[in-house]
């Protein structure tokens, strides 16, 4: 058996045109939806997002705005900055780009966005509103496979789901999604005993950890669907995801490649939550 791909790149590009047609009808409303986003320090990965989403968001119509600050720059400048952005009505989505240089505190500068603009989904009442099962913002990354799943048609009520990560961006908002869903959500993490036990019991097993390859075929239940959320580089200089794909799309009945799976879709949704800010404001 060969896995069926779920091509994210496809799935963006749809997503994506999508987004425009309610961007275009946006501005015949004078509304044209804008991002901001600010980056401090001078990480290439940091960077090369960034770069993607400012592009990402012009290409379909949107306004974006790009704030770029040394790493060594004054925590209080950024703040302020946060501040005039919260208070621009023109503006409807603000992103600080993570990680953050060690004199920040990374937690307080996510509280200090408005959460009407917080379009990553980030800030703690946006956070406590997915909990209760009515979010304002969906984290991207979960959002983006939760429209992967329901394109490929992947059955979620009553499914059997394994989330390996317990990260606040994606494993713990990955589970209250699917758990609204109706899904039976296992969560493990590196302190998990015997993870081939569980990860074997998944119809839906995601996988989200930062290690390159660590979820091997053997680890799979026969015609599952493995999501893999990680994006790693091998060695000689090849991304690769958290699931050895060779392997696991011999035993997968459906699985995200890398690149061109999960990723792909993260940026689109950030897109989504920002229009869906934009939008707000004419209801």
């Amino acid at each position: 058996m060969t896995a069926k791909i779920i091509d994210g790149n496809a799935l963006s590009a749809e997503v994506r045109g999508q987004l425009a047609e309610r961007a275009a009808a946006l501005k015949d409303k004078g509304i044209t939806p804008c991002l901001a986003v600010i980056l401090v320090g001078e990480d290439p990965a940091s960077a090369v997002y960034v770069r993607n989403k400012v592009a990402a968001c012009e290409k379909a119509g949107m306004r974006s705005l790009r704030d770029v600050y040394a790493p060594d720059v004054d925590p209080a400048v950024v703040f302020a900055r946060i501040a005039e952005l919260n208070a621009d009505p023109s503006v409807h989505g603000i992103l600080v780009q993570l990680p953050l240089p060690k004199h920040f505190d990374s937690e307080a500068v996510l509280e200090a966005i408005s959460p009407e603009k917080d379009v990553d989904g980030f800030h703690a009442k946006n956070v406590g509103a997915l909990m209760q099962g009515n979010p304002r913002f969906i984290p991207c990354t979960p959002y983006g496979v939760m429209k992967m799943l329901e394109s490929a048609n992947v059955p979620l009520k009553g499914a059997e789901v394994v989330i390996v990560g317990r990260s606040n961006i994606v494993g713990k908002p990955m589970a209250m999604l699917l758990l609204a869903k109706s899904c039976t959500v296992t969560i493990c993490h590196s302190q998990s005993k015997d993870l081939a036990f569980h990860t074997r019991r998944a119809d839906i097993l995601v996988a989200a950890v930062g290690r390159a390859k660590m979820i091997t075929g053997d680890m799979i239940k026969p015609g599952a669907t493995v999501i893999d959320v990680g994006i790693n580089r091998t060695p000689e200089g090849k991304l690769c995801g958290d699931v050895d794909f060779d392997s696991a799309k011999e035993v997968a009945g459906a699985i995200t490649p890398v690149p061109g799976g999960v990723g792909p879709m993260t940026i689109t949704m950030l897109l989504a939550n920002t229009l869906e800010a934009a939008e707000r404001c004419i209801k």
